[in-house]
């Protein structure tokens, strides 16, 4: 499909969660590329025994829901898969300002409430906006170690440097490893 601007695109958001299996994304991605559609934007992800997916598709006008829906339901009675669909508005599709730079932000620590939330509470408080967050409980079951990855952008004044500088009293509070640094981006 040709790059078209955003007022000839029906814009669609995808959920779909199912218990994990080789050809998930296969069988999304068949869906959509018979009905012509393109995946935008995406995230997909294991959680626990789960496979989730979160996808931004498009698709010429006029397309419609109903057509989306009726071809992933076939798809959902066939595998068992669940599936969300919700039309994008236009005043839904602002690009995220990423005027600021981009960092991926570390936390490596034993397993303990609150990490997540003091994190990223911390950043927020900062104006940090948080474009990726992944985590996951690594080690093992005597010795469990919490890993969450995220990536951010950075609001104007702020730097890799003193972002670290800021999460330093959480760091030993929490008594966890926080690294911050740079992602440079790739232009095409």
């Amino acid at each position: 499909m040709t790059r078209k601007s955003a007022d000839h695109l029906a814009h669609f958001a995808l959920t779909i969660i199912s218990k994990d299996r080789p050809g998930i994304v296969a069988d999304t991605s068949e869906v959509l590329y018979r009905l012509g559609c393109n995946i935008a934007d995406s995230s997909c992800t294991m959680l626990g025994g789960d496979f989730a997916m979160i996808l931004i598709v498009t698709h010429e006008k006029p397309f419609s829901k109903a057509r989306l829906a009726d071809e992933f339901r076939a798809l959902q009675e066939r595998t068992g898969l669940a599936v969300h669909l919700r039309t994008l508005h236009d005043d839904e599709l602002s690009p995220v300002d990423d005027a600021g730079e981009l960092c991926l932000i570390s936390v490596y620590g034993s397993d303990q409430p609150g990490i997540v939330y003091r994190v990223t509470r911390a950043l927020a408080d900062h104006k940090v906006n948080i474009t990726d967050l992944n985590t996951r409980l690594i080690g093992t079951k005597e010795e469990p170690v919490y890993v969450l990855m995220l990536e951010a952008i950075l609001p104007a004044g702020m730097s890799v440097d003193s972002t670290a500088a800021m999460m330093e009293p959480l760091r030993k509070e929490l008594n966890v490893e926080i690294g911050v640094r740079a992602i440079t981006p790739v232009s095409l």
